[in-house]
């Protein structure tokens, strides 16, 4: 790990007392149209301080919740180095019985955490579905997170939200595998609350759930700062409403694709607040926070 000298904010100095670890992963190689999003770990952390520690809503002090910033992988070049770095990363603070909170990156890094856990749940939170079985060559662009990670944990786990971008040849492979998957449209309609429970419903393995967030799943009204952002998006009370229907069953977090080069601040601020949200309902209300 590359430890960095800005931590995010309230975390603590000893991995031995921590009941979330953060970690970031500085990667973009594979993203398609605007890069940067290596730069978001560090522009996250820094966005953290702008907030209050005490979380009036939730009546908590995250001063005094065990978080600890384990720093950043060192920049890898290839796609396979990132991800056999991030599954050891994961596999590690799982073995210590801590939460894992990731930071990217671009989204290609999410399989590799996700495929460290057993019999989860998938929420896949994106604009785009992400399911393209390879994409310019590569089976682990960032086009193919939702794909890959249904490689891990099976088509029947994992329900990407949010979409409104979605290629032709996705929808042929998605009518094939039998994908299940809520789009922005459908959730404007009925609602985020309605929306999860449906995903739920769709799951095997829905006692556990694994949450990761392409900030590019909000719209850019909210988050400017992303490498393909796509118009028509959910909205950061959505996120919070989102997060406070399944925190009872979180096992793991990651929020990719914050590209600071094209925000104005206000991106990385949000990412910042959605970690806390995280760490605050997981804290208050999920009974298996460090179990396997």
């Amino acid at each position: 790990m590359n430890t960095y000298l800005l931590s995010f904010a309230d975390s603590v100095d000893s991995i031995e007392k921590a009941i979330f670890v953060l970690f970031g992963v500085p990667f973009d190689s594979t993203s398609s149209y605007r890069k940067g999003s290596k730069f978001a770990p560090n522009a996250i952390r820094d966005a953290s301080y702008n907030f209050e520690a005490w979380m009036f809503e939730h009546q908590l002090d995250l001063s005094e919740v065990c978080l600890y910033d384990a720093g950043d992988l060192y920049e890898l070049g290839s796609v396979e180095e990132m991800l056999s770095e991030t599954k050891k990363t994961v596999r590690e603070i799982l073995d210590i019985g801590a939460f894992p909170i990731m930071l990217g990156g671009e989204h290609s890094v999410s399989p590799a955490a996700i495929s460290q856990f057993k019999d989860i749940g998938v929420l896949h939170i994106d604009a785009h579905l992400d399911f393209r079985d390879e994409y310019m060559g590569c089976k682990n662009s960032h086009a193919c997170a939702s794909r890959r990670a249904s490689d891990f944990v099976g088509i029947k786990n994992i329900v990407p939200m949010g979409m409104r971008s979605i290629s032709k040849e996705e929808i042929e492979d998605v009518k094939k595998k039998g994908l299940r998957f809520i789009d922005a449209y459908k959730i404007h309609e009925i609602g985020i609350e309605i929306a999860v429970d449906q995903a739920l419903k769709y799951m095997k393995n829905n006692k556990r759930i694994y949450l990761t967030l392409d900030i590019d799943g909000i719209d850019p009204a909210y988050a400017p700062g992303t490498g393909t952002p796509e118009p028509f998006g959910l909205t950061p009370f959505d996120i919070k409403k989102l997060i406070a229907k399944v925190a009872d069953r979180l096992v793991g977090f990651d929020l990719v694709e914050v590209s600071p080069p094209y925000d104005n601040g206000n991106t990385s601020a949000l990412a910042a607040r959605i970690v806390k949200e995280v760490i605050a309902q997981v804290y208050k209300k999920n009974k298996n926070i460090g179990k396997k």
